[in-house]
């Protein structure tokens, strides 16, 4: 079986929850690899930041959507926290903050959809 006839079988069969966990992973390993590099690499930090926020204000805008079926508090929780990424993320890129936060975050996110 070829890669892509692979990736396209994966995708049919996974989940919701291990979707968002794979792609949690993926921007997740960025963060660390851009955390490694620091401000050497500012072309990495920045890609890991942007794509970050970019995954965070796509589940903020799911949750504010009518149609989604969270419950209400677990919603407004994940707006919540998407602002505060929003926030912090620009605080790495304006002040130098530490980016292990948002590291955390995500880690805890990636536990809570592995059922941890």
């Amino acid at each position: 079986m070829s890669i892509k006839a692979y990736q396209q079988t994966a995708r049919r069969t996974e989940n919701p929850r291990e979707v968002e966990y794979r792609l949690f992973a993926q921007v997740t390993a960025q963060l660390v690899d851009a955390q490694k590099t620091g401000k050497e690499d500012l072309r990495k930090l920045m890609e890991a930041l942007d794509y970050n926020r970019r995954v965070w204000s796509a589940m903020s805008m799911d949750c504010a959507s009518p149609d989604n079926a969270l419950p209400a508090q677990l919603r407004a929780s994940i707006i919540s926290l998407s602002i505060f990424i929003n926030k912090h993320t620009s605080a790495i890129m304006r002040e130098g903050e530490d980016i292990q936060d948002l590291i955390d975050i995500n880690r805890l996110i990636m536990q809570g959809l592995n059922g941890e």
